[in-house]
């Protein structure tokens, strides 16, 4: 029987703060651990991509779609641009992975599946991290998938759409 730890939910949020973002979300310990990814993930394991870790969040934001008014935390709109659930990779626990530098995952998503990894870089202030697409059959160097599949992998909806409808920005 696999550990507790070994997956559960994963979440990429599509932020229109400004600067536009991307949020990855791994379920752990009853929270989502975060990485803000300025450029949003890619299918092409030869690009590495930023990604910043901040604050945790509460597994109950997963599938937030809305507007955050100006002036709060966060303020912009928010779309769900993927989800489904993650598995980890190694005998590490998620939060063992992250504290050692290096998670290794297997997405199952609306949008994004296989093998990816999180690594942590040796410069800056620990926060900084690499998201990078390994080499499997879901790879894909011709596409981008942020410019391919740009809505709501919950209701098709775009940022514009979501933040009209909620009456923001």
């Amino acid at each position: 029987m696999p550990a507790a730890d070994a997956g559960g939910v994963y979440i990429i949020h599509k932020h229109g703060a400004k600067p536009l973002h991307y949020d990855l979300r791994l379920e752990c310990d009853g929270a989502l651990l975060s990485w803000a990814v300025p450029k949003g993930p890619s299918l092409n394991p030869a690009h590495k991509r930023l990604a910043v870790m901040v604050e945790e969040h509460a597994l109950d934001y997963a599938d937030f779609e809305g507007a955050i008014p100006p002036g709060e935390y966060g303020a912009g709109t928010v779309m769900v641009w993927d989800i489904g659930t993650f598995e980890r990779v190694g005998n590490a626990s998620v939060r063992q992975a992250v504290e050692e530098g290096y998670v290794e995952f297997r997405l199952s998503g609306c949008k994004l599946k296989g093998l990816w990894k999180l690594v942590r870089m040796q410069w800056g202030t620990g926060n900084n991290w690499l998201l990078i697409k390994k080499a499997d059959e879901h790879a894909d160097r011709s596409v981008d998938i942020t410019k391919a599949k740009p809505d709501s992998a919950l209701t098709g909806r775009s940022l514009e759409d979501i933040a009209r409808q909620a009456g923001g920005q």
